[in-house]
């Protein structure tokens, strides 16, 4: 696969909100946090689209069920995938330029940031309510090139996962560091896993307890966006590429899911 340095600046113009999601820990969820805002968004009538950065760990076009699909050019530049019929939510991953499932990106940080530099300026979202990217874990090359070429959209801050427990919690500390070094603002925290929904009873247990990102929060001082409890019909449908939304229409996951958006949207409006 070849990779263009050159890259000029493309199609994020027409983008009125771009939100990163970051965690300073691997596995907490931030794909998971990443596609259940941009459906419930677009279930709210926006126009979305997903930036997968994680170019080792491409999770996104499995959860979004567009796994194999073809990305197509135009004179613009790359044509993202849509995720449904009414073209309201469009992907960009690695996983698409790939020649299967099961190769390995091997590149050293040069090649990786031409690579994340190309995503953000040769790919024609056109008219975008929301730009959600996806980030790998850390704070590292990809994280700085991505800042480094949203700086004139002045993005309007990150979502940072973490889960309850203190390990966790420690690594996202950090990422809060990370981002006021980079001044980039913080929209709030999200608690991942945040107790156990049990799928025949429905009761909640705090299998890796609770409360730690909300107590991060107090701390630091950042907003706290909310909760999303461990919930095995939601692990389900990201493995299986199903819309948990539709499915679930009445669950408390969702409606975790739906405050969180609420939060975040009214931010931007607040903003604007």
């Amino acid at each position: 696969m070849e990779v263009n340095e050159t890259s000029t600046k493309g199609g994020l113009e027409n983008i009125k909100h771009v939100i990163l999601v970051l965690s300073g820990k691997g596995g907490v969820g931030k794909s998971t946090v990443a596609t259940q805002l941009a459906l419930t968004l677009r279930n709210a009538g926006q126009k979305v689209g997903i930036l997968d950065v994680d170019l080792c760990g491409p999770s996104i076009p499995r959860m979004l069920n567009v796994q194999g699909r073809d990305v197509h050019q135009c004179s613009a530049g790359w044509v993202p995938v849509y995720a449904d019929a009414e073209q309201r939510l469009s992907v960009m991953s690695i996983d698409f330029l790939l020649g299967n499932n099961d190769e390995a990106v091997v590149w050293r940080g040069p090649k990786k940031n031409a690579m994340i530099k190309q995503f953000l300026t040769d790919v024609y979202w056109g008219h975008l309510d929301y730009l959600i990217i996806d980030t790998p874990p850390g704070t590292s090359d990809e994280h700085i090139t991505v800042i480094e070429n949203l700086q004139e959209l002045k993005p309007e801050g990150a979502v940072l996962v973490t889960t309850p427990q203190g390990v966790a919690i420690g690594d996202v500390r950090r990422e809060i560091t990370f981002c006021r070094k980079t001044k980039i603002p913080i929209i709030g925290i999200v608690e991942n896993m945040s107790g156990f929904i049990c799928p025949h009873c429905a009761e909640c247990s705090n299998v890796f307890s609770k409360g730690g990102g909300e107590a991060l929060a107090k701390q630091c001082n950042v907003p706290f966006l909310g909760c999303i409890p461990l919930d095995p019909m939601l692990a389900k449908t990201l493995e299986d590429g199903q819309n948990f939304i539709d499915l679930f229409p009445v669950s408390n996951t969702l409606k975790s899911l739906q405050n969180i958006a609420v939060m975040i949207t009214e931010q931007q409006n607040i903003r604007d």
